[in-house]
């Protein structure tokens, strides 16, 4: 028993426990600094909750998990450099391109919960500093594109990293370019049409959108680099490639100014007389009304003989561009028409026939021929 317990003092040796400690010891220091900072990092966050500012909350919400990680990278990479003094193993090799390959690791996934907070938090504020509206379109276009940056920058910095060229990297993704562009041009297409949609924004999310020349019709929900989803008036999702709109013309009603009542009204001939006074005051009760815009065009005239009715139409435009309002307007706007002719004593008409019966015809009469024949 004592040759055996001394055989194994010599196969450790001093040295040999020395490094054991060693390792203990940093790994124990790494979890306590980790803990540390959580700790610090949570009561940082919370106080920096109570603040306006929207880029120091991001900052500390974004960087508390990647820290962790960073500092469990270092940590261990410390502990298997005091192992590899020991063992000779050829594992160990690869403790250097393993940290460095963490460290660009850990940095990208930093710059990119950043950019994901960031974009969340501008959607969430609504406004900006100068209580500017936010343009949800933008910002999204913005983190996409950031985001896609910080990743195509890491892989080239990684591959740097690893010992290959940048540049034959880059020679190859020209050549493969090219080849790619021919087999997949209809992605690509997809692609740029998304960033035209986002550089030229033609619409937005939240938008009500229609092609004159597709049935295409709804609100866009989503507007991604391959394709954009509308939800139609009946709830259900239209998918719509992002080439598309490079070819067909969009209508935008969501942007528009004003929303226009456009009416053809006809009231009886046996009231024609009356047809000024109607429109007088047609005209005048629009041009009183509250949610009428009385500085754009307005028109109230006669237009046209009818085969049944004279006619006037109503042109003008309301200040509202809400459809459920501009409906409750057009109501109220239609209903008072409907009283001014009241008032006036005249009708409105509706489709009617004129029989005429020639001179000395009587109806008795012509039930009895019937009756002969």
């Amino acid at each position: 028993m004592e040759q055996l317990l001394t055989e194994f003092k010599q196969y450790i040796g001093q040295d040999q426990g020395g490094w054991i400690v060693q390792v203990f010891v940093v790994v124990f220091v790494t979890l306590m600094i980790d803990f540390i900072q959580k700790g610090v990092l949570r009561r940082i966050h919370r106080r920096l909750e109570k603040t306006k500012t929207l880029w120091d909350d991001t900052l500390v919400q974004s960087i508390r998990a990647p820290l962790s990680l960073l500092i469990w990278i270092v940590g261990l990479a410390f502990a298997a450099s005091i192992v590899r003094q020991v063992a000779d193993a050829a594992i160990f090799e690869a403790i250097t391109p393993i940290r460095e390959m963490g460290v660009i690791t850990v940095i990208a996934w930093f710059l990119l919960r950043f950019i994901k907070n960031a974009q969340a938090n501008l959607i969430k504020r609504k406004t900006n500093a100068k209580g500017k509206e936010i343009d949800h379109t933008t910002v999204d276009a913005m983190g996409k594109l950031l985001r896609l940056s910080v990743i195509i920058t890491a892989s080239l910095v990684a591959l740097q990293t690893m010992g290959y060229s940048i540049s034959g990297v880059l020679a190859f993704g020209g050549i493969g370019g090219i080849a790619i562009g021919f087999a997949a041009k209809d992605l690509l297409a997809n692609f740029f049409g998304g960033l035209m949609i986002y550089l030229d924004r033609p619409f937005a999310v939240g938008d009500w959108i229609r092609s004159p020349d597709r049935n295409i019709e709804g609100t866009v929900e989503n507007v991604g680099w391959r394709q954009t989803r509308i939800r139609t008036f009946d709830k259900r999702p239209l998918y719509i490639p992002n080439s598309v709109f490079s070819t067909i013309a969009v209508e935008n009603p969501s942007r528009m100014s004003h929303r226009r009542i456009y009416e053809t009204i006809g009231i009886r001939y046996d009231d024609v007389g009356k047809m000024s006074a109607i429109t007088n005051d047609v005209k005048k009760m629009l041009l009183e009304h509250p949610e009428i815009d009385s500085s754009q065009t307005m028109i109230v005239n006669c237009n046209a003989f009818a085969a049944s009715s004279v006619d006037f139409f109503v042109y003008t435009f309301t200040k509202t561009t809400n459809w459920i309002k501009f409906h409750e307007v057009k109501h109220d706007v239609l209903l008072k028409i409907g009283d001014i002719i009241a008032a006036h004593e005249a009708e409105m008409a509706f489709p009617t026939s004129t029989l005429h019966i020639p001179d000395g015809v009587t109806i008795e009469e012509q039930i009895v021929s019937t009756q002969s024949q």
